[in-house]
This record gives C-alpha cells, sequence and structure tokens, in this order.
C-alpha cells in the first residue's frame, strides 16, 4: 500500500511539473493599428485578457481623412465612446502615434495644411492636460520610462507624419511610391531628430521600444516605408548604434497585415526586428504574396494585434501576433543576451 502511495505521488509529481504554468511576464505591451471607428472592433475582449501594463496605437486610431476639424472630433468621440476601449483603459495606460487617416489626409505629410489643429484634436483624444508641453511641440512624438524592479523600459512613439517631405511618385504605375534621393528630404524633421538623439544618448534604459506608424524594415512594396528615404532610414540605424542605446526593438502597423522583420546592424549586439502589427478592424485578406527580404516567419493577413512579453530574468521578450479568438496566430522570440 505505501508503495502504491508512492508511487500515485511521484506520478502527480511528474504531472503537475510537465503542465506547470508559464512563467508570467514582467511587462506587457499590447499594441495595434488601422481600427475604423465605425466597424465593430473583436479584438478589444482579447485585449483586455492579455493584460498589458500598455496598450500603444500604432496609427489610424480612426479614419477619418477630412479638413473639416469638427468631423475629425466627432470621429474620435465615437472611438473613445466605445465600451471595451473604455474599459481596458479603465486600468491600463495608454500611449500611441498617428498614421494618415487619423492625421486627416491618406498619406499625408508636412503638407497638410490642417496638421497643427488635427494634432490638438490628437491630444484631446489622449487626455493631454492643456497646459503639457506637448500642447506647443510640433509633432505627437513622446517618450516615456517605465520601471520594472531594477530595470527600465523606454517607449518611444514616432511622429512620421508632422515633417515628413513629399513622397514620389512612381511613373510606371507598378508601385505607388519610389526612393528618394533627395539628402534634404526628411521622415522626422530636424527638430523631432534632436529630440531623438539626446533621448537615447541620455538615456538608462535596458530596452527601447520605438514605435513608428509606417514599416521600418521593410521597403520594397512601394507603399509608405521609412524606404522610400533610404538616407532616413539608415540615419535612424545609424542613431541606434551610436547612442549605445541598449536593446532596441522597433513597432509599426499601417499595412493591414502583419509580419516580423529582421536584419543584422554592424554595431549593434543584436538584431534589430521590426514588429508590424495591423489591422484591427480591417485586414488585407485577400493578400497573396509581396517582396519583404528581411521578412521572418509568414505573413499574417487577419484581423489581430501585438503582443511584447517581457522576461527580464533571461533578457527577452516573446513577440506574438494575436488573433480576434485569442490565439497566438504568430510569435518568436527576441532574445538580447550578448553574442559569443
Amino acid at each position: 500500500m505505501k508503495k502504491n502511495a508512492l508511487l500515485i505521488s511521484l506520478v502527480v509529481l511528474l504531472i503537475s511539473c510537465g503542465t506547470k504554468d508559464k512563467k508570467k511576464a514582467d511587462f506587457v505591451i499590447a499594441f495595434g493599428s488601422c481600427n475604423n471607428q465605425n466597424l465593430t472592433n473583436e479584438l478589444w475582449p482579447s485585449i483586455q485578457n492579455s493584460n498589458p501594463d500598455i496598450w500603444i496605437w500604432g496609427g489610424d486610431i480612426i479614419y477619418s481623412d477630412t479638413d473639416d476639424m469638427s468631423v475629425l472630433q466627432k470621429n474620435y468621440q465615437i472611438q473613445k465612446n466605445q465600451k471595451g476601449y473604455a474599459e481596458l483603459l479603465s486600468n491600463t495606460e495608454l500611449m500611441g502615434t498617428w498614421d494618415d487617416h487619423d492625421y486627416g489626409v491618406n498619406d499625408g505629410g508636412a503638407s497638410y495644411p490642417h496638421k497643427w489643429a488635427s494634432q490638438q484634436l490628437f491630444l484631446d483624444f489622449f487626455d493631454v492636460p492643456q497646459n503639457s508641453p506637448r500642447r506647443v511641440q510640433k509633432g505627437v512624438y513622446e517618450a516615456r520610462d517605465f520601471k520594472v524592479d531594477d530595470e527600465i523600459i523606454k517607449v518611444i512613439t514616432l511622429d512620421t507624419r508632422y515633417f515628413r517631405s513629399d513622397l514620389n511618385l512612381n511613373p510606371s504605375g507598378k508601385k505607388r511610391y519610389i526612393k528618394s534621393q533627395d539628402p534634404q528630404a526628411t521622415m522626422l524633421g530636424d527638430e523631432q531628430w534632436k529630440w531623438l538623439s539626446e533621448t537615447l544618448h541620455n538615456s538608462e534604459a535596458n530596452y527601447h521600444v520605438i514605435l513608428t506608424s509606417i514599416q521600418f524594415l521593410s521597403d520594397q512594396h512601394g507603399f509608405e516605408t521609412w524606404g522610400n528615404f533610404p538616407m532616413e532610414q539608415e540615419r535612424l540605424q545609424s542613431l541606434l548604434v551610436l547612442s549605445e542605446a541598449k536593446n532596441p526593438i522597433i513597432l509599426s502597423g499601417d499595412r493591414h497585415i502583419s509580419e516580423f522583420s529582421e536584419v543584422e546592424v554592424k554595431g549593434l549586439d543584436h538584431t534589430l526586428v521590426d514588429f508590424t502589427s495591423s489591422g484591427m478592424t480591417h485586414a488585407y485578406t485577400n493578400f497573396t504574396s509581396e517582396e519583404n527580404p528581411t521578412r521572418k516567419g509568414e505573413v499574417i493577413s487577419e484581423k489581430s494585434f501585438g503582443i511584447l512579453n517581457f522576461d527580464l530574468d533571461n533578457k527577452s521578450i516573446n513577440l506574438q501576433m494575436i488573433g480576434q479568438d485569442g490565439n497566438v496566430l504568430q510569435e518568436i522570440n527576441q532574445s538580447f543576451k550578448s553574442k559569443q
């Protein structure tokens, strides 16, 4: 009898060890983009169930291409009043940037005449106080530090609209845009570049999460991408190296598909990942193929959002694309342990 009891105890112990829950993440970031305020967003319950510490809007918070700021304001309010979104914000910190359709014009940049008024409505949506420095700053970029135990995670949201130079249309029509070789062309503008350089050089953070509404690494598709301004693309990579900012990772949206892109950057200890998560209420479901030599894994062409699960003990981040039923559509682990 004693032997049988001992055997049963060992079996229970082995089963319990084999089914042990995964380690709870030390810090969780959820983000997403391309959210039409007039369509049902079925992702909010899954986003809430992921228990994020921060929700980050990756752009196209609403769809409101307009010169009428009252229309833009109304559409922001429609989104703000949505029950699932309001419930998420009751216990989750909020950050984000804009893309073109919440900026006010498709593929818009510095020439949009209502950008200042649009910025104020964007800040209203985020409940930014009227006396905040962001109310007088040109552009919606921001950086915040989140301290977790003895580690600091810095989240940087870039503005790729307010200062961005005009795009070059492709005369052949085979792709929408072609790369600019103009040395004066800019993505971020002098003021934002100066701020970003100072932010990275002076940072004491252990991780740097950099959000840019448009894709950074995938640059062959001919739509909006940092690759339309190759000198600006190279400038950001060089800044990440020269600033010695620890453990950078890039988040992006815009494309109505989700994918991981990855490159080796000389001078960085680790590969640079661009995690694209898009879209939330409508996705490019007819997607077939698209050139992206930096792609890692497969393209996800259904509605989804992104999750970053930080494991500070192991210096890694589990990156997940999550579908509307809460299922993991694709994931990778980004390790920040030094190369040997």
